[in-house]
């Protein structure tokens, strides 16, 4: 795998809030880890193949669930105090990698010149999801491939009512986390092509949060 961490960038650009909720982080969601979710990030990431690209990396999660073999494992995050956890979680980890501080609608990549795009938890918080995607196809090779990993709105009309209600407040608790989007769609009709998608319970974490996809998506070859 190529190059070394990046030095931790400082926290400076983040509000008092976004800083406790990087803190808080791990510990939220170490149940559901435990439950479950670490088990899931394991069987995806194993598919990661060739250059590859983590949107969101946040904290750190899924960095011992890479397969060891990559040409090149780069981890992007734009926001600075997760950025400084991820580096530290990356200084005392097996694997090699780049941190890099971009967000996922603006990826320093030329077109077609990453084999694999990791997205877990990350289609949920971004703004609008549709320019994510784009980037997304726009970056891979012709064969490559969209891991992700997602909450998204239940299929339940119960639940997604309170998905709904409850968007706003955890939103805003979130950092701009979007409890009742329907991203499987959205992945969709984005122009790849769905393979071997799983939908699943995130168990140990808040009922507008649990329903989950996990898959593949495939650049079409031209």
């Amino acid at each position: 795998m190529s190059s070394s961490a990046a030095p931790a960038a400082g926290v400076e650009g983040s509000g008092l809030w976004t800083r406790a909720f990087a803190a808080l982080y791990d510990p939220l969601l170490w149940l559901g880890e435990k439950a479950g979710m670490g088990a899931r990030r394991r069987d995806l990431l194993s598919r990661a193949r060739g250059r590859t690209v983590e949107l969101g990396s946040g904290t750190g999660l899924n960095l011992g669930y890479y397969p060891d073999g990559l040409d090149e494992l780069i981890l992007t995050e734009p926001e600075a105090a997760m950025r400084t956890r991820l580096t530290r979680r990356l200084r005392s980890s097996r694997h090699r990698a780049r941190v890099l501080d971009a967000p996922a609608e603006q990826l320093p990549f030329a077109d077609g010149t990453v084999d694999t795009v990791v997205s877990t938890l990350v289609l949920c918080t971004v703004d609008d999801p549709d320019p994510v995607l784009r980037e997304i196809g726009r970056v891979l090779r012709p064969g490559g491939r969209l891991l992700f990993l997602e909450h998204v709105r239940s299929a339940s009309p119960r639940l997604s009512r309170w998905q709904d209600r409850l968007a706003g407040p955890w939103r805003r608790f979130a950092e701009g986390c979007h409890c009742n989007r329907d991203t499987l769609e959205l992945i969709r009709t984005s122009g790849l092509n769905l393979e071997d998608v799983q939908e699943m319970s995130w168990r140990g974490m808040p009922p507008i949060v649990r329903p989950l996809i996990t898959g593949v998506a495939v650049k079409r070859d031209i």
